[in-house]
């Protein structure tokens, strides 16, 4: 729960700095789709969630 807050309240912040500078390409359009999906909890967001989830696994096991 804690990770998928941050990751809306993240993108969410992306999202209106991209706005506001009006850069709004390919590249930030992927962000906001990414967090329209986590924000609705649509029928895509699970499997969305599940790999962010398992990335961040991931990067917790790295170790250096």
């Amino acid at each position: 729960m804690a990770l998928s807050l941050s990751v809306v309240l993240l993108l969410g912040i992306v999202l209106i700095v991209l706005i506001r500078g009006k850069t709004i390409k390919p590249g930030p359009a992927i962000v906001a789709i990414l967090f329209g999906f986590f924000l609705a909890s649509s029928g895509m967001a699970p499997s969305i969630n599940r790999f962010f989830n398992s990335l961040a696994d991931t990067i917790n096991h790295i170790t250096f």
